[in-house]
């Protein structure tokens, strides 16, 4: 915590008493268009400077007030089957995020997801589903370790809010493979919804999230804010 420059640090509470840590930044542009849930990658914390803190710290400029939130996470060590048991836990933390948000007074929330927070927040939606939030953005979807194949698909056909898949050039086999079956299926998902490459991106897009943040910042516009706006 002592280590945050930008933004507060918030702690939030899941329905079974789990108390957990947040970072909230406030949007800075005008007009104010919502609210960003953002859910880090495997094993690390809601500052880590890889995608977490480029989109936390740069999209309120954009008028999103962002909140990164703390995933669970297991040792440095754990691979993706470790964590299969681990994503139910995510639920709570997400819905605990909505409802800071919605006291707070925010009209919209899209959910923003990176790697593994895509297979938590996933799980989310497949045990319940994604009335709560506006938009899914989903990050490096699909990431997953060697010889560990997803065991279930993704729940599209639960998914009724626009949602955008991101990938790098430069990502992972699976990710690949994910986008080519998501851009498959964007027919039976929201109009808005969309699949995008960033060119020159790594899953972590090291050196590239200066074009992750506009990417996300762009497809929002289209979805909300009017051309004469």
């Amino acid at each position: 915590v002592e280590a945050i420059l930008d933004g507060e640090p918030v702690y939030l509470t899941t329905i079974d008493g789990t108390r957990f840590l947040a970072i909230e930044m406030a949007a800075g542009a005008e007009p104010q268009h919502g609210a960003a849930i953002i859910l880090h990658g495997r094993g690390v914390h809601p500052d880590w400077p890889q995608v977490a803190q480029p989109l936390r710290t740069a999209l309120p400029a954009h008028g999103w007030t962002t909140l990164s939130l703390q995933m669970p996470v297991l040792d440095k060590a754990a691979k993706y089957y470790d964590y299969l048991p681990v994503f139910p836990a995510a639920g709570p933390r997400i819905e605990a995020g909505i409802r800071y948000l919605r006291d707070q007074g925010a009209k919209r929330i899209v959910l923003i997801a990176h790697s593994c927070s895509v297979h938590m927040s996933m799980e989310w939606i497949r045990a319940s589903d994604d009335s709560a939030i506006d938009a899914y953005i989903g990050i490096g979807m699909g990431a997953t370790d060697y010889r560990q194949p997803m065991p279930e698909p993704f729940p599209l056909e639960r998914i009724k809010v626009p949602l955008l898949a991101l990938y790098g050039s430069d990502d992972y086999p699976a990710v690949h493979r994910q986008a080519m079956l998501l851009t498959s299926r964007l027919p039976d998902l929201h109009p808005a919804s969309a699949v995008e490459q960033i060119h020159g991106a790594d899953h972590y897009y090291n050196e590239t999230d200066d074009v992750l943040v506009r990417s996300i910042a762009a497809w929002l516009d289209t979805l909300w804010i009017k051309p004469e706006d």
